[in-house]
């Protein structure tokens, strides 16, 4: 390994900067260097100790960190398509428990090709949980409530996001136990709970509203009366048959490919930031304790910031204009971050581009549901703004390098160009949806479009009583 001066760099010379290694020799690196690569990449960079027992080189690791969204991507689609056929009280506990058992047998791998396998496992039994419970929850909420309900589950991330590297952290401290790394008690411990999690939820999940255990005939009834208020023909979305035309609209449908435009965008800043938030912290030149508590606030933040954007989104209805303010602020934490190496700048970036980005995703995810009917439609517009948000992890885990810190100038560019894009088709979505609303309102007053169960089934939400949510 050798280390480069910031005068050869060309940069300022600053405490920060003087610590960061420039990579010749793959195979020569260091568990000083892996401390700082570690914390980076989500779940898998947190495991201190891995990359070292098991020989791992840099190129060796981001494979394995790509390897969990090759098939998470692939059955994204597969997996929403089914959800319905098999019932989301059977899929979704059931992802949830092969989630959980293979991270839990992550702990005995032994070399690369077995973490590799374990995460290409474990992204296919991961890969239909967050678009089953974003078409889960369009099952039980009217679209004007949705985003809050799509902001509870999803904020969860962004408070483990907070917590996961404190909670790793804490289960390091039995290293040695039974023979074992602290790194393998962590794939163990936090398996197992999942997995004790997932089996309590085959007893709670319902299949749908009318399924559920814990709520009376009245209500049922009154949750259905409700879902049908946004289908003026009166069609139960529920009970409509597999069709291959279904899909195919969403494919062709314009709102859904500006979104998945946008998603990718989305998808490339919130793994960008979130996978190495860590590893800016830790350019400030704190120690470890200190570094894993100061990614806590940034996170929390972000929670708050997401629920009260979902709050207002569902309120006034205004999803495109919540993703644009959302980039709008999040663009000024990555131009901050750009211009200054000042540690309180860039601390005060980190919390302005992080709550802002997990701000935007939600409403970016919520507007393809709420824009697509029926159901095999709106089933495949979700997965496939998924299959766009996860190949933006991909792009982000070979786009941002941790040794170019402290700077990381083409990262910050690259972000500020992802939130550009983002805007410009969240912008373009909702001029779009504005103009169909128009053009629909003149249909509607012109009588030459009747509310009758078979023209509602068979355009969905390109009907002229279909109103769009821009």
């Amino acid at each position: 390994m050798v280390y480069q001066n910031d005068k050869e760099k060309g940069h300022s010379t600053s405490p920060a900067s003087s610590r960061h290694p420039v990579q010749e020799d793959s195979s020569d690196f260091t568990e000083a260097d892996w401390e700082l690569d570690r914390q980076a990449r989500s779940n898998l960079g947190k495991i201190a100790g891995m990359a070292k027992d098991l020989h791992l080189t840099p190129h060796q690791y981001l494979v394995c960190v790509t390897c969990t969204y090759v098939l998470y991507i692939v059955f994204e689609m597969p997996s929403n398509l089914v959800l319905k056929k098999i019932g989301a009280h059977i899929a979704i506990p059931t992802m949830i428990v092969a989630w959980g058992t293979v991270s839990c047998l992550t702990g005995l791998v032994q070399n690369y090709h077995g973490l590799m396998a374990a995460r290409l496992i474990l992204g296919l039994c991961e890969s239909g949980l967050f678009p089953g419970l974003v078409l889960y929850l369009s099952m039980f909420y009217r679209r004007h409530e949705l985003q809050t309900r799509i902001s509870l589950f999803f904020s969860a991330a962004s408070l483990s996001g907070a917590f996961s590297g404190l909670l790793a952290a804490a289960i390091l401290n039995l290293d040695g136990k039974g023979g074992q790394a602290g790194w393998r008690w962590i794939f163990y411990l936090e398996g197992l709970a999942t997995v004790l999690f997932g089996f309590a939820m085959f007893f709670v999940f319902p299949r749908s509203p009318a399924h559920s255990r814990f709520l009376t005939a009245e209500q049922k009834a009154h949750i259905v009366r409700r879902l049908k208020l946004d289908s003026p023909a009166g069609v139960d979305s529920f009970e409509e048959s597999f069709s291959w035309a279904e899909c195919r609209k969403a494919f062709t449908s314009p709102h859904v490919i500006l979104l998945f435009i946008a998603l990718f965008g989305n998808g490339l800043t919130l793994y960008g930031f979130g996978y190495f938030t860590p590893t800016i912290v830790q350019t400030f030149g704190y120690s470890t304790i200190q570094t894993q508590l100061l990614t806590v606030p940034p996170f929390v933040l972000a929670f708050f910031l997401t629920m009260f954007n979902a709050w207002w989104s569902d309120r006034y209805g205004r999803r495109g204009l919540c993703s644009i303010l959302m980039s709008l602020i999040a663009m000024v934490g990555y131009i901050m971050f750009y211009k200054s190496l000042s540690t309180a700048v860039r601390y005060v970036a980190l919390f302005l581009a992080i709550s802002a980005v997990y701000s935007t995703a939600p409403a970016l995810v919520t507007w393809l549901p709420n824009n697509s009917a029926g159901h095999y439609r709106k089933a495949t517009a979700v997965a496939l703004g998924f299959i766009s948000t996860n190949s933006g992890g991909i792009a982000s885990t070979w786009l941002f390098p941790t040794t170019e810190g402290p700077e990381y100038r083409r990262a910050s560019i690259v972000l500020i160009s992802m939130t550009i894009l983002i805007i410009v088709a969240s912008t373009a979505n909702l001029v779009y949806l504005r103009r169909e609303n128009r053009r629909k309102a003149a249909v509607r007053a012109s009588g030459k479009s009747d509310i009758d169960a078979a023209s509602w089934a068979t355009e969905g939400d390109r009907h002229a009583h279909y109103i769009y949510s821009y």
